[in-house]
């Protein structure tokens, strides 16, 4: 289970982009708590606290993939039981593979746009390849 790559993935297929982590820590050193908040297309998504930063990162990663399918649940609800045109379903661990990758084979030059346009196509091109096309949808 890795919920931040999770996260990350599901922000990407979904336009948002890379989330960002805000760690703040608290506490003495023996003692130090981390309060991480997640955020993504300019709003706050989670929030997640832990004795490590990286704990809390996840914490906040599991947090905001929550939100994401409460708000995705309620959406659905006041859909068609029809999918949207153009839509294309999440498989996080081929969507993680496109981004890995598009960022293998980026330039050096490569702009963090240009990753993500080259891990989109990968990404539809494996869906084609798997029997889905989005455009058929609906």
């Amino acid at each position: 289970m890795n919920p931040k790559g999770d996260l990350i993935a599901r922000l990407v297929a979904l336009g948002l982009g890379t989330p960002t982590f805000d760690a703040e820590a608290e506490g003495p050193a023996h003692e130090r708590t981390f309060r991480v908040t997640v955020r993504a297309g300019g709003r706050e998504l989670g929030h997640g606290e832990g004795r490590s930063k990286r704990d809390a990162e996840r914490a906040a990663a599991e947090d905001a993939l929550e939100r994401l399918e409460d708000g995705n649940a309620e959406e659905e609800e006041q859909e068609d039981t029809a999918a949207p045109q153009g839509r294309w379903p999440i498989y996080a661990a081929v969507l993680e593979g496109a981004l890995e990758t598009a960022l293998e084979l980026a330039d050096d030059d490569a702009t963090l746009d240009d990753v993500r346009r080259d891990a989109a196509r990968l990404y539809r091109d494996l869906l084609a390849d798997l029997g889905h096309d989005p455009e058929e949808q609906g």
